[in-house]
């Protein structure tokens, strides 16, 4: 992140008023990835999401034999898990995450698309969503990632050291069957947290949802 920070200027090495400029950026960019966990945010949703699940669908069926390979997996000591998932609606989010802390595996960090309302991103933040910095938003290239994409990749690299779970979507609801380009940041950021040695490995979990009727 120095070195991301001093390329863009390098007179701020050294710096004291230049050096607090860019620690507020750092924090302000930081502050658009993700925001503290609230405790009563999540035990609300985690006693109103079964509820609201019974009103939205039939039933809800879960493979237990794999979800039990999971389970085994998640006991590995010093490997982050890291689950790939289909994207079909809105709701695969919140399910996925009620599914997971439910069976103790713990609360996964969520990556979210675009949201148009500030007062819904700021509660999926709340509620473990992160976003990509809106410095990266327009701009997905290597070149054009600057100190953005520093601070993201330090970030993602403390959420595996960490072994938080962390959800990826591969594309976005109602679309083609392609890699999303959001997708293809968060899943290079993981790559670079390998290759880099801040964790020595993922497992990499696929997931499959799929709904009779998407809601």
């Amino acid at each position: 992140v120095q070195d991301a920070a001093s390329s863009q200027d390098p007179r701020s090495r050294g710096n004291e008023g230049s050096q607090r400029c860019w620690k507020e950026e750092i924090c302000r960019i930081l502050g658009e990835i993700q925001a503290p966990l609230s405790p009563l945010l999540l035990r609300v949703c985690h006693w109103l999401l079964p509820k609201l699940l019974t009103r939205l669908f039939l039933s809800v069926h879960l493979h237990w034999g794999q979800l039990e390979m999971v389970l085994r997996a998640a006991r590995t000591p010093k490997v982050p898990l890291v689950f790939l998932c289909s994207h079909q609606s809105q709701v695969d989010g919140p399910l996925l995450s009620f599914v997971l802390l439910s069976q103790g595996i713990g609360l996964p960090r969520v990556t979210v698309g675009t949201w148009p309302s500030p007062c819904l991103r700021s509660l999926l933040q709340r509620l473990g969503g992160i976003f990509l910095p809106s410095g990266m938003a327009q701009t997905l290239s290597d070149r054009d990632e600057g100190l953005p994409g520093a601070v993201l990749d330090v970030y993602i690299q403390e959420v595996l050291q960490s072994h938080q779970p962390l959800i990826l979507f591969l594309e976005e609801p109602l679309a083609s069957l392609r890699l999303a380009d959001p997708a293809r940041c968060w899943l290079l950021r993981v790559l670079r947290a390998v290759q880099d040695g801040a964790v020595p490995d993922v497992l990499v979990v696929p997931v499959g949802i799929a709904y009779d009727v998407a809601p």
